[in-house]
């Protein structure tokens, strides 16, 4: 797409309030073997609140438009227009009604947005501008109607048909076709609007709310996939409990509807009352899924459901709110994550993600506030800057107002905008007016893009029994934001003495800080504090729990990190000292690397280890999140660029070999320690052990002797459950064994009826380090079982390869580029969303060495000389110009 043809760019500062409103929408859909007709019947008025206009513009997408009428007579061509995707009917009344009948190919709809058909199964996803695929509409959040749907198909083919709200009549019809109709009693934009039309099974339950109403709970599957549902419907009830519980939100309609889809873009979508999921979100026995799995379908159900609060019956006004709805679900889900397992292990997961990916994003080109200023694609902003960023932001609200008071914010909240499309203003704004508290300052985290790199430095005087910390905070120029204004930032803070407790802290002038809550408050780009009655020079633990999203800057010795590692109350720190203890000496070995030597790790760390594996009285998932080496993503984001691709994968390979080695016994304890289980239980107890033993046998089979890859074998053979086959099967394919190619036959044969653990086969087999890997990659994407249609299987199959092994991917003879840019051409013209994702993979070219830098760009500027959409051009645009 040439520059002077470029799509436009939309800005938050201009935008304007509808001039006209929707107050009823009613559809009546008549699917057809080729073709679906959609008529839709739209309550119109003018909005006094804005100037007078004469002229309606609706938009839709891909639409043959075959009836229009206004207050039921025929609208001349003389009045109306189509150009581009707007429809602009002049000359209309202040108050009428709209009628339109459409024609859309749901089938030949590869783009997975408005009405599409998955595996034969008729399904919808209008988030964020899908509606305007099914029908013309004012296809914005801040236009909210009451919908009615009819459904009309075939009922032998289509003997179940769903849509928001309640049914409220169901009959049969001529030539074997029937209906169902819906009525949603809820305002909702188009967006929350929902469809499927298909040859389902159902798994029902019951939930009586708070109020003593009864709520009828349905699971809808593909027959064979019924008996992947328990977990799924237990999530739903817990997560019911949970908010009534937490956040005294109860459910407002008789039935809740899940529906189970192969083809979704995303991982959910929270349509009112019927909420369209991807399958790896719902679907989970133990045969098939592992404990990550089991985990991730409890979150996504529970934040899917959360959203009937935070996102339905309060929405956002424009997509530049998203992170209204979806950085408070976030925080929502992963509160609830915490109250059902462990909270510091949810919270590791978490922040690990937040530093892999959302702060490679904040220093990039893509980089944007999480309530950004302006789009071209609103697609291209569903990002961990506006979900994981503007939770960690409602986070830090929740901790400078205190659970109490954010729980009077939420109230206010809810109570004042119920049945309203707003913004993160409103939010703040409740929060400050529940709790009297000024969050002036802190509101430049929404509109300010970037992480903040926070310095600091520590000096204690034995003599005035005082110890000092000065804190820096700066943040680095991203796109259009040159300058950056100092925010307001807490930071939990510890000072630990020499027996591992935690001192009193009060400041010089008497200032004592709460045990409970000991938070700083950062506001002004440099700040000290100095703390008295210090006797001994304590260890500083900080940022505690991640108490705000930045980059943390303090130089602590390797003894320091080991004491904080066996001694730190919070267990977040404790795993991010092992952290940082081990990223210390993998700089020493890229440095070795760098200069053809040979470095051993540190004794330091080896002892520490050493320490984790012999202590009966940890808890053994903490110990196997503290065992478990940072990424080569992850240090590629952390460490200085130009990223070493080579150096940090055979650094990282070498430590995990030393420590294998040197570990071995106590390695090998655990797995005799915590055997095979028989019986597969998603207990804390089982995943934890399971965690472990799978991180010790991931060690050991590095090594590659004979007696751990018998032990490796037997485990992949008689595990009970996916969580030990699939770690198994990993540990056997990124070795350079002979027996993994029987391995990865056995594997397949065994699953190749089971969509979603292809899946696993297709992912684990891209990551493997082997320099042939790309190779296999190609010869897998003519594999029976790839569909390029599909966005799980270009996830685990392309997505796989390009994101989770760099070493390969970044080979430099620039050849992952090449793969990736032909996948992205490819498909821009079958499925925009997934496309733009693809190639946002290689926005990151300035952090490489100028050779690999210049072979991405390249690539990037392959693709931009190709037709594109809105979607993929913005993404490569952006990463040229930077």
């Amino acid at each position: 797409m040439k520059e002077n043809n470029a799509p436009k760019t939309i800005r938050l500062s201009e935008y304007r309030a509808p001039d006209y409103l929707i107050d009823e929408t009613h559809l009546d859909v008549r699917i057809f073997s080729d073709y679906t007709d959609v008529t839709a019947q739209l309550h119109i008025r003018k909005n006094t609140q804005t100037a007078v206009a004469t002229s309606l513009e609706l938009v839709g997408a891909d639409l043959e438009l075959l009836e229009i009428k206004v207050n039921a007579e025929p609208v001349p061509e003389s009045l109306y227009s189509i150009a581009d995707e707007t429809l602009t009917i002049n000359n209309v009344p202040g108050q009428f009604i709209l009628t339109l009948v459409t024609r859309i190919d749901p089938k030949r709809n590869t783009s997975l947005e408005g009405l599409y058909v998955s595996k034969g199964m008729y399904c919808t996803q209008c988030e964020a501008e899908g509606f305007r695929k099914i029908t013309y509409y004012l296809d914005r959040p801040d236009v909210m109607a009451r919908f009615t749907t009819r459904i009309e198909a075939d009922k032998s083919s289509y003997p179940v048909l769903l849509s928001n709200g309640n049914p409220v009549e169901r009959g049969d019809l001529d030539a074997g076709r029937h209906f169902v109709k819906w009525e949603d009693p809820f305002k909702k934009p188009c967006y929350l609007f929902a469809l499927v039309a298909g040859d389902l099974s159902v798994v029902e339950d019951r939930f009586v709310t708070s109020s003593g109403r009864e709520v009828s709970l349905q699971i809808f599957v593909e027959p064979q996939d019924l008996d992947k549902c328990d977990h799924a419907m237990d999530s739903l009830k817990r997560s019911m409990k949970w908010d009534e519980n937490v956040y005294g939100r109860e459910y407002d309609l008789d039935i809740y509807m899940i529906v189970a889809v192969s083809h979704f873009n995303m991982g959910a979508m929270e349509n009112k009352g019927l909420n369209i999921f991807n399958t790896s979100c719902v679907l989970a026995s133990a045969e098939t899924t592992t404990d990550a799995g089991f985990q991730r379908v409890e979150s996504v159900i529970a934040h899917e459901y959360f959203h009937n609060w935070s996102g339905n019956r309060v929405t956002c006004r424009d997509w530049f709110q998203l992170s209204l709805k979806e950085g408070f679900t976030v925080f929502r889900d992963q509160q609830f994550s915490a109250d059902m397992g462990s909270e510091t292990v949810n919270r590791i997961d978490d922040v690990n993600f937040l530093k892999t990916v959302q702060f490679a994003e904040d220093s990039g080109p893509m980089s944007h506030p999480i309530r950004p200023d302006s789009y071209i694609e609103i697609n291209n902003f569903y990002t961990t800057t506006v979900y994981e960023k503007g939770a960690e932001v409602v986070r830090m609200i929740r901790r400078l107002v205190g659970v109490d008071g954010f729980r009077k914010g939420s109230d206010l909240y809810f109570e004042r905008h119920d049945g309203q499309a707003v913004t993160c203003d409103d939010f703040v704004q409740a929060m400050e007016d529940a709790n009297q508290i000024d969050l002036s300052q802190f509101r430049l985290w929404y509109s300010q893009s970037g992480t903040p790199c926070l310095q600091v430095s520590s000096e204690f005087s034995a003599s005035s029994e005082t110890f000092t910390l000065t804190f820096k905070q700066e943040t680095s120029a991203t796109p259009g934001q040159p300058e950056k204004k100092p925010l307001h930032i807490p930071v939990a803070i510890g000072l630990v003495d020499s027996t591992g407790n935690d001192l009193p802290l009060e400041l010089e002038g008497g200032t004592r800080i709460d045990p409970d809550n000991p938070v700083l408050e950062l506001k002004q780009p440099t700040e000290t504090f100095v703390f008295r009655n210090i006797k001994e020079k304590p260890v500083a633990s900080l940022l505690r729990g991640f108490s705000a999203p930045v980059r943390l800057q303090y130089p602590q010795s390797r003894e320091a990190l080991a004491f904080l590692m066996a001694h730190d109350r919070d267990g977040f720190n404790r795993w991010s000292a092992s952290q940082q203890l081990v990223v210390s000496v993998l700089e020493d070995m890229i440095a070795g690397f760098q200069n053809n030597e040979s470095v051993q790790p540190d004794s330091v760390l080896v002892d520490a280890f050493r320490t984790l594996l012999t202590d009966s009285s940890l808890d053994l998932a903490m110990v196997a999140k503290m065992l478990e080496l940072p990424t080569e993503q992850f240090l590629a984001e952390l460490l200085p660029k130009p990223t070493q691709v080579d150096a940090i994968h055979q650094s990282r390979e070498a430590l995990k070999q030393a420590l294998a080695s040197s570990l071995s016994t106590e390695m090998t304890s655990v797995l005799d320690r915590y055997p095979l289980h028989t019986e597969y239980h998603y207990r804390d107890q089982d995943v934890s052990e399971r965690s472990l033993r799978n991180t010790c046998m991931y060690y050991l089979m590095s090594l590659e002797q004979d007696d751990v890859v018998e032990r490796c074998l037997n485990q992949f053979k008689q595990a009970c459950n996916m969580t030990d086959q699939l770690s198994a099967f990993k540990a056997l394919v990124h070795s350079s064994r002979s027996e993994k190619s029987q391995v990865i036959e056995q594997f397949y044969q065994r699953w190749s009826n089971e969509s979603l653990v292809v899946d696993q086969w297709f992912m684990v087999q891209a990551s493997a380090p082997q320099a042939d890997t790309l190779e296999r990659v190609k010869e897998l994407m003519n594999h029976t079982a790839f569909d390029m249609t599909s966005p799980n299987k270009i996830r685990a199959l392309i997505g796989a390869f390009c994101n989770n092994n760099p070493v390969n991917f970044h080979n430099e003879d620039g050849s992952g580029y090449a793969f990736l840019a032909d996948q992205i051409i490819a498909l821009n013209k079958l499925n925009p969303q997934v496309a733009s994702r693809m190639a946002v993979i290689m926005t990151r070219w300035a952090n490489f060495d100028q050779a690999r830098a210049g072979l991405i760009k390249q690539q990037l500027s392959r693709v931009q000389s190709e037709p594109l959409s809105p979607d993929v051009y913005e993404v490569v645009t952006k990463a040229l110009k930077s």
